[in-house]
């Protein structure tokens, strides 16, 4: 390996920090820009943070469930603040409205509903405990802060237990990104490179380029990079013809959702890979929190897809020509080898019992 990986080069991805008055502040790297510009933004306004998270300047399922309760501290201490003390029921009621309108920025990342649901109970188990609204914004920014470093945590855990999978100096596949870019810090799949690589056990990545919005050549390649990590950037199309060469040890992929049978919804794309795995007999390993898990999705067919603009596809519109364009596909518990969370990797169908 060509150097030494060090992910302390990657900036943090989503945080809550405080302004020079105290008040919260969701602090996001803005990932449209990337790789040409790295420009952080700080929003104190919950509509502008559900705005970021819909345009993909935060991104990745485990960065927008923190950017999700960092959203409802956000809506927490707007409804708090004023001249007046606020009303403990509306108070609450409208939280609730806020949070209702943050879970649905983005269908398909069950860890952005995850999230909110973490911050909304919170507030109502304050508010039940007699509470004022003030204390109950406090506690919220606090949680959001928590939630971001018990994401890292998790995220390093899972690394370890993944990169433990991988035979030494493995050549690895991935797609998308489901880096440090896509979480509080670290990163899923990727962190299981980071975990490989830091004890010298990765030769090389290879990234699809992930159309239509670029995510690995934008922002895996990138990072990637950035940590020290032999990267090779490829197009889509290319995969089919790595994995058959025979120079791909394992895929590893992220996930925005996981169903109780162990299916796994990913980036578009990411199907197509695991099929291809599954043909030249690569193991596909999905790495994912169990914040990621929903157990209240029985199988993939389950799991709300995501459609997005059909400029991503076709920028300059052509007459009598429809796009369809799904942001996720859905790979079978079948094809995947294993899936990774903070807790061990387990077998797809051992997936619920794990994260009961």
């Amino acid at each position: 390996m060509a150097g030494k990986v060090d992910v302390s080069r990657l900036p943090r991805t989503v945080a809550l920090e405080r302004g020079a008055d105290g008040a919260p502040e969701l602090v996001l790297l803005d990932q449209r820009l990337l790789p040409a510009e790295e420009r952080t933004v700080r929003l104190r306004d919950w509509r502008a943070a559900v705005d970021a998270i819909r345009a993909l300047a935060v991104r990745g399922a485990p960065a927008i469930g923190v950017a999700g309760a960092a959203a409802v501290a956000l809506a927490a201490w707007e409804r708090a603040a004023g001249p007046e003390p606020a009303d403990a029921a509306a108070f609450l009621a409208g939280l609730e409205a806020d949070g209702a309108a943050i879970a649905q920025a983005r269908p398909t990342a069950v860890n952005l509903p995850w999230a909110v649901g973490r911050a909304l109970g919170e507030a109502r188990r304050l508010a039940a405990a007699g509470e004022p609204p003030r204390v109950v914004a406090e506690a919220l920014a606090d949680l959001a802060v928590e939630l971001a470093a018990a994401d890292e945590a998790a995220n390093r855990a899972l690394g370890a237990h993944g990169a433990a999978l991988l035979p030494c100096d493995a050549t690895i596949l991935t797609h998308c990104n489901a880096g440090s870019l896509a979480t509080a810090f670290y990163g899923t799949a990727l962190g299981v490179v980071y975990a490989a690589a830091e004890r010298g056990g990765v030769a090389r990545v290879f990234a699809d380029e992930t159309r239509p919005v670029g995510q690995g050549a934008r922002l895996t390649a990138w990072e990637l990079a950035r940590a020290g990590v032999p990267v090779t950037l490829i197009c889509d199309d290319m995969a089919a013809s790595l994995l058959a060469s025979g120079a791909v040890d394992a895929v590893v992929v992220g996930a925005d959702r996981v169903a109780a049978n162990g299916d796994a919804a990913n980036k578009i794309g990411t199907l197509g890979v695991a099929v291809l795995a599954d043909r030249y007999g690569v193991p596909f390993y999905v790495a994912a929190p169990t914040s990621t898990v929903d157990l209240a999705v029985p199988d993939g067919a389950a799991i709300p897809i995501e459609e997005r603009d059909p400029a991503e596809v076709l920028p300059a519109p052509i007459p009598g020509v429809d796009v369809w364009n799904p942001a996720f596909d859905v790979t079978p518990a079948g094809l995947i080898t294993a899936i990774i969370t903070e807790r061990g990797a387990f077998a797809p169908a051992d997936i619920a019992r794990a994260c009961a």
